[in-house]
């Protein structure tokens, strides 16, 4: 049976916004960093693959002098490891509290995958625990329980290397002609483009402005036909979607040719 795999954040639901900006922030001023990033500091950030690796990247000479950091790297890299925890649990809270909403389609299209047999994966490269909180929350315990879950450290390179991918397609027993990603960033693109992998793109409200040539279908959301409708922003493999892509439009998908193949 075909595999449909999933990236996390801004796919599952639109996470960077209200729950990893927010998350960062509170962990920053609990630990008395002299840092806060604004929604265009964030925008930056996320070029950069992985929270750790994120936090990683503020640990510039003066940086490390302000917020009073150990010199020695090693200890350094302790001390982000204590921060992404701290940064974890507060996300995995907001999750909780409902502050988080699934992104449109997200349940309704999980649920005629699973219907049909086809299996269900979520490959991100953000913490295992933030992913499960996310999956759990879109599409309720009893369908998050069929998934597959890649995440976090498993694999050394973060996206837009196609690691997470290609370990995914070996643990699911697929084929690249067997298996669609859905994804919403040029990074997470890449990577599964890396991997040999057909990709649907729905852009969120941070990536909407990305490129994203070599994408099989990019849209605004999956869509929902009691709610908000998708909008296709680009189709190069020729499937246009009527109001919300269905489990008939991803079979469509995985036939077309893979441009890949093409080149």
């Amino acid at each position: 049976m075909p595999a449909l795999i999933f990236d996390c954040d801004g796919v599952l639901a639109d996470t960077e916004r209200h729950g990893h900006l927010p998350a960062f922030n509170a962990s920053f001023a609990e630990f008395g960093l002299p840092v806060h990033w604004s929604e265009e500091d964030y925008a930056e950030k996320l070029l950069i693959g992985g929270g750790k690796e994120r936090l990683t990247s503020l640990l510039t000479p003066d940086f490390v002098q302000a917020a009073n950091l150990p010199a020695d790297p090693a200890r350094q890299q302790e001390t982000v490891a204590t921060w992404h925890r701290r940064k974890t649990q507060i996300y995995t809270d907001l999750i909780a509290v409902g502050a988080l909403p699934a992104r449109p389609g997200i349940a309704r299209i999980v649920a005629e995958a699973a219907a049909a047999g086809w299996m269900l994966a979520v490959a991100s490269t953000s913490a295992e625990p933030s992913v499960r909180a996310v999956l759990t929350h879109a599409v309720g315990e009893s369908l998050a329980a069929q998934f597959q879950v890649f995440a976090g450290d498993i694999v050394a390179a973060k996206k837009p290397a196609p690691d997470i991918y290609a370990y995914a397609l070996e643990h699911l027993g697929v084929s690249t002609d067997e298996a669609i990603v859905i994804e919403d960033s040029n990074n997470g693109l890449r990577a599964a483009r890396a991997a040999g992998l057909r990709t649907l793109v729905t852009v969120s409200s941070y990536t909407v402005d990305e490129n994203f040539d070599g994408a099989a279908l990019v849209v605004t959301s999956l869509g929902d036909p009691d709610g908000e409708l998708a909008t296709v922003l680009g189709s190069p493999a020729g499937v246009v979607p009527n109001g919300f892509v269905t489990l008939g439009d991803l079979s469509m998908l995985l036939r077309a040719p893979n441009q890949e193949e093409e080149s």
